[in-house]
This record gives structure tokens, sequence and C-alpha cells, in this order.
């Protein structure tokens, strides 16, 4: 029986393989990552350098340049897919050469041929893709599911301002939907009519509840209402905006998508209590928009960033939620082994252990040395911590400049998270900042150490109660 209410961490292709059995999933959605132009330009940048903008990329850049692993990835199609699929593959390495599409298109195959044997007969498809890309994935959507199950281009329009000079200001995304036969499960949403749908025209009125109805006359008899009913038959072009700055849902995600777009997509394909997967879940909304439909739901993501992102809005959205995490350090070697393999993504596991929160996109490139923000109450006010976390060598000038963010920033506290025991000078230094008092006169200590080790033991921040941190996202 498959597990559901989970978050994956790592490549979706083997985690596909190994847990997801065939003809399980009722709705597929995904919004893959694709590098449009030399960088990688779809995963959101981290606020303090390029380096650690850098190292977001590291997990999936190979996947964009033909290397021996993507060769031996194609083989693998070429040995194992329906002829169909291996003949498209071929004839577009022919026509577009072994270049950077190329591999992104092979990366691609290799997993919509698992999406494809993961989804039940009834089920639905969504690709949500790049214009760079759609047209080849297209083609190759259409060799995998077979062109008679293509169901809708879906176009997304939405307005916003860009700088473009040299062409028309791109004002739609382009979402490919596929049915895996012909018996897909499909419920027929409508929208409301509304002043400009043609049924609303001058004869027609809105009630207090926001109805449309005429008066209707006849000889003899009083006149009465008759009412618009089953509203609009959704068309193939969804005007939906965009989250707005201030929005909050906002999280400071480029690429995040409104919960409004992924909902239309969950009551389109699904029911209560069916299977929503997103391989590609990033900061989560087809998670957040199929538990809040009560579907049930997995997610997976190959950094740390997007699982701690997506556990954080989970929580805080949803405050009863239960889910679980597969994939994670779940004690100290191997928290190590992380730290060893990448010091940022060990750095956003970290943080997720204490609920820390994301960054928003308010302090973009001004927060050198800060790592995130923890958020607690004090006398029916807000107030903020600094986090900085470690997972090397520390020292003392590394607490002292921790401190010296706290005092800049005008914080309460500052919290010290490190993968290796501190030092006694540590300890002295972080000592002598003394105590943060609270509205009540309690004291908490303003610098605090905390180990990784501690953590994973249950120890969390000292401090006053926690901020719901879903509700003070745009605080």
């Amino acid at each position: 029986m498959i597990e559901t209410n989970v978050l994956y961490y790592g490549d979706n292709l083997p985690i596909l393989r190994k847990y997801l059995p065939d003809d399980s999933i009722d709705l597929i959605y995904l919004d893959p990552p694709f590098n449009s132009k030399a960088t990688y330009n779809v995963l959101f940048k981290e606020p303090t350098t390029e380096e650690q903008s850098k190292a977001q990329v590291e997990a999936f850049e190979d996947s964009w340049h033909w290397t021996e692993e993507t060769e031996r990835t194609f083989e693998e199609i070429v040995d194992t897919a329906p002829s169909d699929i291996i003949n498209v593959m071929n004839a577009l390495k022919d026509a577009i050469h072994e270049n950077d599409m190329m591999a992104y298109l092979t990366m691609m195959c290799i997993r919509l041929l698992e999406l494809r044997r993961v989804l039940k007969a009834t089920g639905s498809i969504y690709l949500h893709c790049d214009p760079t890309a759609s047209h080849y994935l297209k083609i190759v959507m259409d060799s995998i599911f077979g062109a008679k199950n293509f169901r809708n281009e879906l176009i997304w329009s939405y307005k916003r301002y860009t700088a473009a000079s040299e062409r028309f200001q791109r004002l739609h995304d382009v979402i490919l939907f596929y049915g895996k036969t012909k018996e897909i499960k499909f419920n027929d949403i409508r929208e409301e009519y509304g002043e400009k749908s043609g049924k609303a025209d001058s004869h027609y009125k809105q009630d207090e509840d926001g109805h449309w109805f005429r008066w209707q006359k006849r000889k003899g008899r009083e006149p009465y209402k008759i009412y618009l009913s089953g509203g609009r038959r959704m068309g193939d072009v969804w005007t939906i905006p965009i989250i707005n700055a201030s929005a909050m849902e906002r999280l400071g995600y480029p690429t995040q998508k409104p919960e409004a777009l992924l909902e239309r997509i969950v009551k389109a394909s699904s029911n209560e209590g069916d299977i929503v997967l997103d391989p590609f879940c990033g900061c989560g909304t087809a998670l957040v928009a199929a538990h809040k439909l009560n579907r049930n739901w997995i997610g997976i993501d190959i950094t740390h960033l997007a699982i701690s992102l997506m556990k954080w809005r989970l929580k805080s959205k949803f405050q009863d939620i239960e889910f679980k995490v597969v994939g994670e350090p779940a004690d100290l070697s191997g928290a190590k082994a992380l730290s060893d393999q990448n010091k940022y993504q060990f750095q956003w596991w970290a943080l997720s252990l204490i609920g820390a929160r994301p960054y928003g996109d308010k302090k973009k490139g001004a927060d050198r040395g800060i790592d995130r923000y923890y958020y607690f109450y004090d006398g029916g006010k807000t107030k903020k911590a600094i986090i900085s976390v470690k997972g090397g060598h520390v020292t003392v000038s590394q607490v002292r400049e921790l401190i010296h963010v706290v005092e800049r920033e005008k914080a309460s506290m500052g919290f010290f998270i490190t993968l290796n025991n501190p030092t006694g000078p540590m300890k002295e230094e972080a000592t002598k900042k003394g105590f943060y008092k609270d509205s009540f006169n309690n004291e908490y200590p303003k610098v605090q150490i905390l180990t990784i080790e501690e953590i994973l033991n249950g120890k969390k921040p000292d401090t006053p109660q926690k901020v719901p941190i879903y509700k003070s996202s745009t605080s």
C-alpha cells in the first residue's frame, strides 16, 4: 500500500522507482526547473552571496549538460522504452544534437516514463512548461502518453510589467494536460457568471448574494426572478493573478505559483481522498492545494532548501497536520555526512529542525551574516532572533560575529547552531551577553549555542511563545 502525506528528499527518479508502485497516483502536477539561459533561472536565490545562489543548482546542474551520465540515461531509454518513444528521442537528438536542451529532454523523458507508470488509468498529468522547451516537451509527452490522450494546452494568463524592449511582454504560462487513457477522471468545474460573461448583460442584475438574475414578466402574473444556474464552463485560458508582493501566501520564491491555480487543477482532476503527486514540488503549492481540498499527497524535491520550506509552510498553514519526511538525516552521523557533502544543504536542513522562518523578498542582499530569522511573541509584540549555522570547525570569533549582527539588526536574541561541540571561550562569549527579559520579567539567554545533537534530541531555542509562522509571513 502506498504511503501518502510524505515529503521525499532526493532525486525523484530513484524515489519514484523505489517508493511508488504502478497505477497508484490519481493526479500529477509538475513544474520542472529549466535552464532557459546560461544560468539556472528558476530556482530562487539565496539573499546573501552569489556563491550561495550557485550552490542551490549543484544538485541538478549536470541535467542541463550532455555528460556521461546523460549518455547513460539516453541509452537506458533506448534499451527499455517503447519503440515510438525511442524513435522520437533519436529524431530529437539528430535534430538538436547533444546540447543542453537535449540533456534536459533526456532527463525529463526518463522521469515522464516513470510518471506514466505510477499514474492510474483514470489519472491525469499537468506539465507546467517553460516556453523555451514547451514545444519539445509536447512532442515527448505525445510519444509517452499518446497524442490521443492530449486534453488541453492550458494558458495561465496574468498581468505583470517587465523590462522587455525588443519583444512583447510575456504574460502567460503554458500547462500541458494529458490523461493516461480516455477514461480520465474529470470534474466539470465552473466559474460564476460575471458582468462581461455575455450572459450577464443589461437584462441581468445581481442579488445581495452576488447571483445573477433577470425579471420575467408574463401576462396575468406578478414579475418573478429567473436565475442563471451552473455558471460558465471553464475555458482553456485561465486568468488568475500572480502573487503580489503583499499577499499572505507569498514566500519570497520567484517561481511560486498561486494557490488558486493549483486548486483549480486539483478540483478538476481529482476527488476527495485521491492522491496528488508533485515530483518537483519546490515550495509546495500543489501539496497545500491538495491538503486544503482533502486530497492525499506526495512531494519530492532534491534540495533541503525546498524540503525545509515545505515543512515550514505545511506546519504553519495547517496547525494539526501530520506528515512524514523521508531522506533527511536522522542522527548525528547522517548530519555529518550531509555537512561533508554540501554545506548549504546542511544549513537548510539544520534550520528546518527548529522551524526557522525562510527568507522573504524584503531583505534580499542586505543580510550578510544572517542565515534565518526566528520569531517569538512577547507582551503582544513580535520579536526577532538571528540564527547562524555552522557545520565545520567553530571558533569564538564566529560567536562574536553573531553578536555583532544581533546588535546591528536590533534583534532581541541570537542562536548559534553548530554541528561540532562549542569551545569554552565560545560559551563564555555567549554568556557575557546576559539575558533577554520578557514582559513578565522572565530571563532567557540572549545568545544561545545549540548543537545539532541537542536539537535532534529535542532541544529548542529558549524563548517566550513562538509566533505562528504562516500568519506572520508579511511581518
